[in-house]
């Protein structure tokens, strides 16, 4: 905790070598600052967690249930749902007959509403083959499906031109 002489009204948190520090008025009374240090604790660390999103297979496949359910109406129900580092060309991919669902592990690490569409998009996968109108009915029922697209596409077009978050290539 930290308290700032500046700082008149706002009340900040963010990580400094590991450790989560909040930054708060100095006439603070020390109930606030109990208060805050809190509430904003607490938000760095659901925060952290949201952007990690699911790290094994089991969440990955227990975030697929709840899309399901919020998206699909539940009926999309896939056998498993894994990560897998052999997919280099595409996002995600699904195989009806064995209800199975796999994400490119280079998903990992990007927005949670990024992987969230590409799972939404192989969830429609188990109950429309193709990618006929019936099936984007049922992916545009994803808010952010657009925006989740564009981004793809954005990380493909720079990855097909050799860049990366460092800058150009050399």
């Amino acid at each position: 905790m930290r308290r700032s002489a500046r700082r008149r009204k706002t009340v900040s948190a963010f990580w400094e070598g590991g450790t989560a520090v909040v930054a708060i008025p100095a006439r603070f009374t020390k109930a606030q600052e109990e208060h805050w240090v809190s509430r904003m604790v607490e938000r760095l660390q659901r925060d952290d967690a949201r952007r990690r999103g699911p790290r094994s297979d089991a969440d990955l496949a227990a975030r697929a249930a709840e899309l399901s359910r919020e998206y699909l109406g539940g009926k999309a129900e896939p056998a498993s749902v894994r990560w897998v580092s052999n997919q280099s060309t595409r996002w995600g991919s699904c195989t009806p007959g064995e209800r199975s669902i796999r994400l490119s592990h280079q998903l990992q690490g990007m927005p949670q509403w990024v992987v969230d569409y590409v799972l939404v998009h192989e969830l429609a996968h188990l109950l429309v083959s193709g990618h006929t109108p019936r099936f984007w009915a049922l992916v545009d029922r994803y808010p952010r499906m657009a925006e989740a697209k564009a981004f793809l596409a954005g990380v493909s077009f720079a990855a097909s031109r050799g860049l990366t978050p460092e800058g150009p290539p050399a």
